[in-house]
């Protein structure tokens, strides 16, 4: 889906008139309220959420799953970039771009609870999901969530830090309070900023700062639970500095794993690598990656290729929302030169159907095939990864018919992300608190 431009003043002025027509009791908060025993709880135990991929439930597929995956991987990349370019751009300031996910997760929202599904994504921030009454939303199984309808709900004032977070006091709306919007790579939403009661797996978490969507468009989700590093990020709202998940093997179907809270356990040092920050994406988590190897040959890749510029460009993302590895194409050209080298298989274009650059035509009779190995190496930890991480449609999983095998990587420009399909089989544990995550092998569909 194409990428649709940055919201008008226009287009607040027309929102900010139909929230004057809602019939909310406007119940401000000007800061976060302090937190209530399910908040020591929450501190003292964490939640256990079961993630589902977002084509799980269709009737794609395998090589239309991996190509709607690519696509979106391309589009969130896109958005990544304009992010950047548009940084240190004031007139932009009021609209922050982010890319669509790719795993979804289920929580409740209000007193008595209600049900939704959202995409989590640490490439974002905003926690939102669709509201009565709605002038524009997707489709939906469940009701629109119904702010009147919930004793727990109020809304976020102007002067809150929340909504100075997100955008200028001067696009608030006096009477209702915090008016945001937000976009994404192939979408948007506008709304409100509330204050409510989020349960995650019978865990209640009070004051959860949030967006009530009541124009969202381009989307085919209730909602969004933002996992990044800015302020209006669940795991920035909660204060818990450490968070992880599992991701199973892409095309399985099969149900992943977050973890939020200090029950998860450290593993060694062997396997930790640090964070690095940019300070003029503040959403984004870096990882510092000094080299990479084919087989028996590490790449002669200039080390300031993957580092993070004074503009803000360049650096590794890691994200849980983009399906395959983008490489700056200085080092993909290398990369991919190897690849040809040591692969003692035909190249095959099969571009339209995958999406991807690399492939090559396997045996017939699934003759079995030695692949050369990758290993990423970050600092303080090398990720040797399973061939199945980077290579896809071996053994016929991802590209059934075709008989070919294809790289789960593709060069880029300015920037890099290490993307989800090298993480599959990974317990990949966020630590906050030291500015550290961590890549531990685990069978990710029986943690």
């Amino acid at each position: 889906m194409a990428s649709l431009p940055p919201p008008s003043i226009s287009s607040l002025l027309f929102l900010t008139l139909a929230l004057i027509l809602i019939s909310i009791s406007p119940a401000f908060s000007t800061s976060r309220q302090a937190l209530d025993d399910h908040q020591d709880q929450l501190t003292k135990t964490g939640f256990k959420v079961t993630l589902n991929h977002i084509d799980s439930g269709e009737s794609f597929t395998k090589s239309e799953r991996l190509y709607r995956a690519v696509k979106r991987s391309s589009a969130r990349l896109q958005k990544f970039k304009e992010m950047v370019s548009t940084a240190t751009q004031p007139e932009l300031a009021t609209t922050v771009y982010a890319g669509l996910g790719a795993y979804l997760m289920n929580f409740s929202i209000g007193t008595p609870p209600n049900s939704y599904s959202g995409l989590m994504d640490t490439g974002s921030d905003l926690v939102w999901t669709q509201c009565q009454p709605c002038l524009e939303c997707a489709p939906q199984s469940d009701p629109l969530f119904d702010p009147k309808k919930s004793s727990s709900f109020s809304n976020v004032s102007c002067t809150s830090q929340f909504c100075l977070d997100l955008l200028p006091d001067s696009n608030c709306n006096p009477f209702y309070g915090c008016v945001y919007i937000y976009g994404y790579g192939s979408g948007i939403t506008s709304g409100f900023l509330g204050i409510e009661t989020f349960t995650f797996e019978n865990v209640k978490v009070p004051n959860v700062t949030f967006g009530c969507g009541l124009f969202n468009l381009g989307f085919g989700t209730e909602g969004l639970i933002g996992l990044g590093r800015g302020p209006l990020s669940l795991i920035s709202q909660l204060s818990e500095p450490k968070f992880s998940y599992c991701l199973t093997t892409y095309g399985d179907a099969k149900p992943s794993t977050l973890l939020v809270g200090p029950q998860q356990v450290a593993v060694g040092a062997n396997k930790t690598t640090p964070l690095l920050q940019n300070p003029l994406m503040a959403t984004f988590y870096y990882l510092s990656l000094e080299g990479i190897t084919v087989g028996s040959v590490k790449l002669p890749i200039n080390k300031t290729v993957f580092e993070i510029q004074p503009d803000g460009s360049g650096g590794v993302i890691l994200d849980s929302g983009t399906t395959i590895t983008y490489l700056d194409f200085r080092a993909y050209i290398l990369l991919r030169e190897q690849f040809i080298s040591q692969v003692k298989l035909p190249l095959v274009d099969v571009y339209n159907v995958t999406g991807l650059d690399l492939c090559f035509k396997l045996p017939p009779n699934n003759a079995s095939v030695v692949l050369p190995k990758l290993i990423f190496h970050f600092t303080g930890v090398d990720v040797d990864l399973p061939t199945e991480n980077y290579f896809l449609g071996n053994s016929s999983i991802f590209i059934p018919g075709l008989g070919v095998t294809c790289l789960a990587i593709e060069p880029s420009f300015d920037i890099s992300i290490y993307g989800n399909v090298q993480q599959q089989n990974y317990m990949v544990l966020y630590d906050l608190s030291k500015n550290t995550v961590s890549f531990t092998p685990t069978q990710c569909d029986k943690s």
